[in-house]
């Protein structure tokens, strides 16, 4: 399957909007929800023990509550992805600065704040890595969201044939053999199912982005 469209992780414009109402909790359980899995887990591959990838995790929402009323969409500048990213770096870096309080880490410069372009801060091939880390995170992370989608749309076996063998790889005879179907069975399931999935990509990327 051919997966590398899927570059946008859904962002509603409406639940951004409804998200300038601190008050409303279950626009913000529902942000939490969203992204906590893709915040979590790039804090993980950048470094950060459980703990503090979960402190991360939280931090990032509350400095996205804090900023949110004054984030524009400008596809020329900075899009939401790359907003998210870099106020998730800058929680990141709070976590290194526990560690090592004696130490100025990722080169601050006095008078930083979150408004600033945190991966302007860092040297270029680091701030590369960091890019393509992220990108990589995102993609997961709309590909694990799409799937859970679809498996609420087929029965239970029929995911199961299609999880064996077009997401885990295995050989179409094993996964006959394993659940007790023929291989014709295996290759229709994966194509029916295939096809869901990329509509779901689909559709997850026509939610995307923030507010005009």
């Amino acid at each position: 399957m051919d997966f590398q469209r899927a570059d946008s992780l859904a962002t509603h414009a409406s639940l951004l909007e409804r998200l300038k109402d601190l008050d409303d909790q279950g626009s913000w359980q529902e942000f939490y929800t969203t992204y906590r899995k893709l915040i979590f887990s790039f804090a993980l591959k950048h470094g950060m023990t459980p703990t503090e990838a979960e402190e991360v995790v939280q931090g990032t929402v509350i400095t996205v509550a804090r900023n949110l009323p004054e984030f524009r969409y400008d596809p020329g500048r900075c899009s939401f992805k790359t907003w998210l990213f870099n106020l998730t770096l800058w929680r990141i870096q709070d976590q290194l600065r526990k560690r090592h309080p004696e130490e100025t880490l990722l080169h601050l410069q006095p008078g930083d704040t979150d408004r600033t372009s945190t991966i302007e801060r860092i040297p270029g091939p680091e701030s590369e890595h960091l890019a393509d880390l992220w990108e990589d995170e995102w993609k997961k992370d709309l590909f694990e969201r799409a799937l859970e989608r679809v498996k609420q749309q087929v029965d239970e076996k029929q995911f199961q044939i299609f999880d064996l063998y077009a997401v885990q790889g295995w050989p179409a005879r094993e996964v006959a053999r394993r659940l007790g179907v023929s291989t014709a069975r295996v290759y229709l399931c994966k194509h029916r199912i295939g096809r869901l999935l990329a509509a779901e990509l689909q559709r997850l990327q026509r939610e995307t982005e923030a507010l005009p």
